[in-house]
C-alpha cells in the first residue's frame, strides 16, 4: 500500500509542479508561440503533445541520472537507504518553506530569447519538442524544491530510476495537454482558465506546504532527533 501511495505522490508532485506560477506561465507561452505558427487545431494539439513529450523526456533523463548516480555508489546508496527517514524530515521542512515563499532560489531563466525563437521557427512544429526539453531544464524555486527535494528522495527510497520520474513527468504533462485542447477551441478561454487555475494553485501549494511542514517536523522529531 505504501508503494502505491508513493507512486501516486510522484504523479501528484508532477501535477503540482506544472500548475505552479512559473512553469504554468512558461507552458502557456511555449504552446501559444508554437501553436500560433501551426495554423490549425491539429497543429496546436500536435504542438501540445510534442511539448509534453519534451518535458517528460527531460524529467525522466534527469531523474534517471541523479537517482542512478546516487544508487550506483555503494556506500552512499547504503547510507541513503538506511538514513533516508532521518534526512527526509529536515528536507521536507525546507521544501515547505519554499512552497510558502520564505526561501527563494532559481536555476536558469525561462522565456524565449531571439536565438531560441529563430531555432524554433526553423524547426516548425517540432520546435515544441525543443521548447519542452529546454523549459523543463529551467527550474523555478517551487519546481526545483518539488523535484530535487521530494521526488528524488522518493526515487532513491524505492530504487526507482524510471517509474517514479516517469510518473512525475506524466503528472507534469496533464495541464499542458489541457491547455493545448483549450487553446485549440478558444484562445480567450485560455486566459480565463489560466486565472482560475492560478487561484486554485495558490491554495493547493499552501495546503501541500502545511502537509510537508507537519510531516517534516514529525519525521525530524521521530527519526532525526529521536525525541518521540
Amino acid at each position: 500500500m505504501r508503494v502505491f501511495f508513493d507512486l501516486g505522490m510522484a504523479f501528484w508532485l508532477g501535477l503540482l509542479t506544472s500548475i505552479s506560477p512559473c512553469p504554468l506561465a512558461t507552458n502557456i507561452a511555449a504552446i501559444s508561440y508554437v501553436g500560433r505558427r501551426a495554423g490549425s487545431v491539429r497543429g496546436i494539439l500536435s504542438a501540445g503533445v510534442l511539448y509534453t513529450l519534451g518535458r517528460m523526456i527531460t524529467y525522466l533523463a534527469i531523474g534517471f541520472i541523479v537517482t542512478k548516480g546516487l544508487l550506483s555508489i555503494p556506500h552512499l546508496s547504503l547510507f541513503l537507504q538506511t538514513n533516508m527517514n532521518k534526512i527526509l524530515g529536515p528536507l521536507l521542512i525546507v521544501v515547505a518553506l519554499v512552497l510558502f515563499g520564505f526561501m527563494d532560489f532559481s536555476i536558469g531563466k525561462g522565456g524565449l530569447s531571439d536565438r531560441l525563437r529563430q531555432r524554433v521557427d526553423r524547426a516548425g512544429i517540432w520546435g515544441a519538442l525543443i521548447l519542452g526539453i529546454l523549459f523543463a531544464l529551467t527550474f523555478c524555486p517551487v519546481s526545483a524544491a518539488l523535484f530535487f527535494g521530494s521526488l528524488i528522495p522518493l526515487a532513491v527510497r524505492h530504487s526507482s530510476v524510471v517509474t517514479v520520474p516517469s510518473l512525475y513527468g506524466m503528472g507534469s504533462a496533464v495541464p499542458v495537454l489541457v491547455f493545448a485542447v483549450v487553446m485549440a477551441v478558444s484562445v480567450r478561454a485560455v486566459g480565463r482558465f489560466h486565472a482560475r487555475l492560478t487561484a486554485v494553485e495558490i491554495w493547493i501549494r499552501r495546503g501541500m506546504a502545511v502537509i510537508f511542514l507537519g510531516t517534516g517536523i514529525y519525521m525530524t522529531l521521530v527519526h532525526t532527533l529521536s525525541l518521540i
